[in-house]
Order: C-alpha cells, then sequence, then structure tokens
C-alpha cells in the first residue's frame, strides 16, 4: 500500500493541477473576450499553457509534499512556479502569434490561478495530512540511542498523527527496561530485515562505529538515515549547512534574510509600498499636519530621536512631534494622559499617524516596514541587561509596524513580562521570515489601527 501510494499521487496531483489550471484559463479567457474580444482562443493557446504547466510542475516536483512540510511551503510554491509558466509564455508564444498575448492577460492568468491553484492544493495538502492521520501512507520508524532529544522526537511522533511515521520504538543499551524499548543496539541488527524499516534516527552521541556501520547497512537497503542532533543544538530555530570542499559544518543561528534573494525581495517590498506612501500621501499629510502642529504650539514639525537600528547602529528616527518640546523625550515614555501630549498629539498618537514619516526612514534604507519596533537608546541599554537575548532583535532592520504590535504588545512597556513577550515575537519573526508573513501582517495592522487603538497614546 505504501508504494502504490507513492507511485499513484504524483501523476493524481498533477492531473488535478492541470484541471484546476484548465479552469482557472477558460475562466480568464471568457471574460476578456466576452468583455474586450481578446484573445482568440485556439487549441494551441491551451497546448501551451498544458505542456509548460506540465514541464514546471513536474520539472519543480511540486507533488513533492514533505511530511514535516506547512501550508505555507505548499502556498510558495505556487507563485514561483507561475513565474516560470507566464516567462516561458511570453517568450515563446510572442514570436509565434500575430497578435502576442498582453500584459493585462497575462497577469489575470496569474491572479486567477494563484487563487484556483491555492484552494486545490491547500485542500490536497490538508486532505493528505489527514490520511495520514488515520494510519495511511506511512513509514516505519526506529530510533538508535535515547537521549533527551531523541525521547523528545518521539514525543513528536505520537502526537503528530498528521506526519505519517509509524515508530516501532527504541534501541539502546542502557534503558532495555524502558517504554517503546525494543532492546540493546545489537538487537537491531538481529531484527532489521524483519521490521520492513523506512526510517532510522541516530541520536548523535550514538558509537561512530555503530552509527558508520548502520549507514552502510542503510545504503544497500535504499533507507532513510537521520541524525538527531544534541540538545544544544535544538534551538527551535532552521539550521543550514555550509560547504568547504569535502567537509561541512552546521549554520546554527542562520536566518531566511541572509539570503541575498530573500533581502532583495524584502528591500523591493519597502522601496515600492514606501514609495507609494510616500507620493500619494506623505506629500500632502507633511504640510496639512505640520500646520496643524505649528498653529498649537511651538517648536518643529517633526520629532527626530536617535534609536538603534540593524546590527545596533544607530540612526535618526523621524516622528510627528506629538508633544510640547522637553527635556524627558528620550527618557520618558509616553503614557497614558501624558500632560506633554499636545492636543493634535493625541489625535496622531491615537490614529499612530504620528509614526507617518517613518515611511522616509524606510526609503532611506534605515528601516523597514516590517520588523522589531525600535527602541530609544536608554530602553535598550536597560533591557539589554533585563532580558535574555534581547540583542538579538537587532539582526535586521527595525520596522514601522511588526509581529509583537499585531499580537497586542503595542504602547507602553509597563513590565519586564511585556517587552520578554515581543522579544520571543520579535525572535519567531526574524527565525522565519517570509513575504508572506510580511505581507500579512501590514493587513492584520491595518485591522489594529481601525479596531483597537486603546494601546497607542
Amino acid at each position: 500500500m505504501k508504494r502504490r501510494f507513492h507511485k499513484y499521487f504524483p501523476w493524481l496531483f498533477v492531473v488535478g493541477d492541470l484541471f484546476v489550471l484548465l479552469i482557472g484559463l477558460t475562466l480568464v479567457i471568457s471574460l476578456f473576450r466576452y468583455f474586450i474580444g481578446y484573445p482568440e482562443v485556439t487549441a494551441k493557446l491551451y497546448g501551451y499553457f498544458v505542456f509548460f504547466w506540465m514541464v514546471i510542475s513536474v520539472g519543480r516536483k511540486d507533488y513533492k509534499i514533505s511530511r514535516t512540510s506547512e501550508i505555507g511551503y505548499t502556498l510558495k510554491q505556487i507563485p514561483e512556479s507561475l513565474v516560470w509558466l507566464v516567462g516561458l509564455m511570453s517568450i515563446f508564444w510572442i514570436p509565434s502569434q500575430e497578435h502576442p498575448l498582453g500584459v493585462f492577460f497575462l497577469a489575470g492568468v496569474a491572479i486567477t490561478l494563484v487563487i484556483f491553484l491555492s484552494v486545490y492544493r491547500v485542500g490536497v495538502h490538508l486532505s493528505l495530512k489527514h490520511y495520514r492521520a488515520l494510519g495511511k501512507n506511512y513509514r516505519n520508524a526506529v530510533i538508535l540511542g535515547r537521549t533527551r532529544s531523541s525521547s523528545k522526537l518521539a514525543r513528536v511522533f505520537n502526537q503528530r498523527r498528521d506526519f505519517g511515521i509509524n515508530f516501532l520504538g527504541f534501541y539502546d543499551n542502557d534503558d532495555t527496561d524502558q517504554i517503546n524499548s525494543r532492546g540493546q543496539v545489537s538487537k537491531f541488527f538481529e531484527e532489521i530485515d524483519n521490521l520492513d524499516l523506512d526510517l532510522i534516527y541516530l541520536s548523535e552521541g550514538l558509537d561512530a562505529h555503530v552509527m558508520k556501520q548502520v549507514m552502510n547497512y542503510a545504503d544497500e537497503r535504499y533507507l532513510k538515515v537521520k541524525v538527531i542532533p544534541h540538545g544544544n543544538l535544538q534551538l527551535e530555530k532552521n539550521l543550514s549547512f555550509s560547504k568547504y570542499g569535502e567537509f561541512f559544518v552546521i549554520n546554527v543561528n542562520e536566518i531566511p534574510l541572509d539570503g541575498l534573494l530573500n533581502r532583495v525581495l524584502k528591500r523591493s517590498f519597502d522601496i515600492v509600498f514606501s514609495l507609494f506612501v510616500t507620493v500619494f500621501i506623505l506629500s500632502w499629510m507633511i504640510p496639512l499636519v505640520g500646520i496643524l502642529i505649528k498653529m498649537e504650539s511651538k517648536g518643529p514639525v517633526f520629532f527626530i530621536q536617535d534609536r538603534n537600528g540593524v546590527n545596533n547602529e544607530v540612526f535618526r528616527c523621524l516622528k510627528f512631534r506629538s508633544m510640547t518640546p522637553n527635556d524627558y523625550a528620550d527618557t520618558k515614555q509616553a503614557t497614558k494622559n501624558d500632560p506633554r501630549v499636545t492636543k493634535i498629539g493625541a489625535f496622531l498618537r491615537k490614529t499612530s499617524l504620528d509614526e507617518m514619516p517613518q515611511f522616509l526612514n524606510v526609503l532611506f534604507g534605515d528601516m523597514s516596514i516590517v520588523g522589531p519596533r525600535p527602541h530609544t537608546i536608554p530602553m535598550n541599554r536597560n533591557f539589554q541587561l533585563q532580558v535574555e537575548k534581547y540583542n538579538s532583535r537587532h539582526k535586521i532592520k527595525p520596522g514601522i509596524t511588526g509581529l509583537a504590535q499585531v499580537r497586542g504588545y503595542r504602547g507602553e512597556i509597563e513590565n519586564l513580562r511585556q517587552i520578554r513577550s515581543r522579544v520571543r515575537l520579535d525572535s519567531f519573526y526574524i527565525q522565519n521570515w517570509s513575504i508572506w508573513m510580511d505581507l500579512s501582517i501590514c493587513f492584520r495592522t491595518i485591522g489594529e489601527l481601525a479596531f483597537n487603538r486603546e494601546n497607542a497614546y
């Protein structure tokens, strides 16, 4: 049963993909023909789309849904494949036709297929997880060597049935009487031919001779062998590897934004977003708000404050001035009913409009749209002494909004629990960044600004 599923599932997945593709393509063509009489429908057009999608989907192995992958990974594959599809259609269709496909048509196809394929593939992903949770399409696994880390992994197998890992037990020389124990390691080599194994997990502290013996056996029988890192490497982050000739090392603190492509993608998003806001909103907001600020109190329009940015480098953070000029702006947080706050300042703070000039900081490259919120230098010095791993939030550029802010941690920091929660959420964002997370946080920020202003003062 296990082998049949592995054999037929990829083809069922690709056929379903093609069916969804044809439905989406037909819908777009029908709409374009109804409203503007374009494009001309031919079998050749469908043939190009079907052929290229087959090549892309099979070539990229989109059908490979890992047992441990989450829905986000499945969704990430769709736009990447569609970029290839639109690119190939643009290259091969245009030279062969009198009326080449227009940009709007290809954009319509891409948007429609993102929606249709997302629904289909997420449905397949969830169905596959449910199927595995029922005990189907499973893989038999054993663990050699019982340690704290390997025991945690065994619990994961038992709790996450949707992974489809049927854990058979431990082989260890010191705990033959414990739960899930199958005996000593030597017994593993006696029973291995009768276990119908698929996966072998080795604890890192296992004897080197035993590890080599297991790997040699597995290579001959096409079994997968995985090493469980020592507890010190179980850092709740994605590990990656660097290769120096034939030598591999583990990168224990690499983050997604260490990758050039991810940095370019995030910076491009920042530039486009902040440029749009600057041209269409700040161009009239700055003069208007500036006049209102000046009418109420003397002082500058902008409040410029040194804050710590990426790698703890100091930059000048811009805000609309919301207080009367005072000597405590850098050391004392704004509090509820703060007498320093002006009337126009109270409105700006309640609506978070006082933060709008920071889109200029984004354009200048000091900040990002999404990231850990920057704190004042005195606050940073204080929190570094009180909160473990506080400085890790400075691995990336600070943001106008962030994961902590949309999870309820906005406004005044009243106790250490709040800043510790912020640091944990900032750390999670840094370790798991994706452009989809940025977009999600942006949308949730709009919701926070519209419906939850109680912490903004």
